[in-house]
């Protein structure tokens, strides 16, 4: 063979992409893959993650908090978001929801025959919905911080996602507000009414220092498994469930169906949050007692919160579904279980 022809036979030979290579893996890579993978360089980058003195803050803080956490594998580049989604997807995605959303608020801001919402249940969900705001608010946080300090992009892109799922219930809740003020009256809106609720109500409390708290649990694997294997889950198992069991009971449909929506983005936090502790443990079996110690450290006192929290919806429970803390527990213990954190599921 010519050295033309062996030089074209070469360029025919099927190649994979250099970044997938790099790993062993001879493939042509998905979408997802090819604008998702090893977009964070400085992980395990030696000597320090950025270039910048060794003594540097930013250096010394990724390197005790996240090289330095006892949560690790070896390559975090192999862990896969199950719903393998993209900037461009999940923003297509969201944007369908939103649209839904808006037709749920034109339907009902139209009036026609639905029943009017009682005073009452208005003070209720001054309280509980619109004070909710600034706990969703630290959820987002804590995620953008989880993103921000994450091993991987893969796993950096799902936490970015459950933040813009934080923000979408925050603008959600301000547009209520608005709304319900036109009817009932002008505190409703006033962000200092509602700041004045979250600051001094003693039902909020202690959830108010459990996710102040949370904004300062720097660890990476801590981060995560307090924000998304316990504060979270239990957050949303009453603020959406509960709450939309409640909204549904009081004829605020309005309310029930958005609680609904939100759901769906919990339920796709959880699929990752999963996932991410299947991987994990698959790689460095010691991860579940280093996970299952960080859930057994959080779950007691936001346990405790919740429950102080559900003070705020006991007289408006209906008292045909049984009991409201089970609906919280029997949610919460599934995610334990579906991750094998359980204390029962312990090798």
């Amino acid at each position: 063979m010519s050295n033309a022809e062996t030089t074209r036979s070469a360029r025919k030979a099927p190649k994979t992409w250099s970044q997938l290579s790099a790993a062993g893996v001879r493939r042509k890579p998905s979408e997802y893959e090819v604008v998702t993978h090893n977009l964070i360089y400085h992980m395990d980058k030696s000597p320090t993650p950025f270039e910048l003195a060794a003594s540097a803050p930013l250096n010394a803080w990724y390197l005790r908090y996240r090289e330095g956490s006892t949560f690790r594998v070896d390559d975090w580049n192999g862990f896969r978001d199950p719903h393998r989604l993209t900037y461009h997807s999940y923003v297509s995605q969201q944007n369908q929801r939103e649209i839904h959303l808006d037709a749920i608020v034109d339907r009902f801001e139209a009036g026609g025959d639905r029943p009017p919402l009682s005073a009452d249940w208005v003070a209720v969900l001054e309280r509980v919905y619109l004070t909710s705001r600034y706990s969703s608010h630290v959820l987002q946080m804590a995620a953008m911080y989880l993103a921000q300090l994450s091993p991987s992009s893969y796993v950096a892109n799902c936490a970015e996602f459950q933040a813009g799922d934080e923000m979408r219930r925050i603008q959600r809740s301000a547009y209520r507000a608005k709304s319900l003020s036109l009817q009932f009256g002008e505190q409703l809106a006033d962000t200092q009414a509602t700041r004045r609720i979250w600051e001094d109500d003693e039902a909020w409390q202690p959830l108010r220092k459990v996710l102040e708290e949370l904004l300062i649990a720097y660890d990476l694997g801590e981060a995560f498994a307090a924000l998304n294997l316990v504060v979270k889950p239990l957050h949303d198992a009453f603020f959406i469930n509960v709450l939309g069991v409640v909204a549904q009971a009081e004829d605020d449909e309005e309310l029930a169906l958005m609680l609904d929506d939100f759901r769906l983005d919990s339920d796709r936090n959880n699929d990752w949050s999963k996932a991410l502790v299947a991987y994990a443990v698959s790689q460095r079996p010691e991860n579940r007692d280093v996970l299952a110690g960080w859930v057994e450290k959080w779950r007691p006192q936001t346990e405790a919160a919740i429950e102080a929290a559900s003070a705020m919806l006991a007289d408006r429970w209906p008292a045909d579904r049984g009991d409201m803390g089970e609906l919280v527990a029997e949610t919460y213990e599934a995610l334990l279980s579906d991750c094998g954190l359980l204390p029962t599921q312990a090798v």
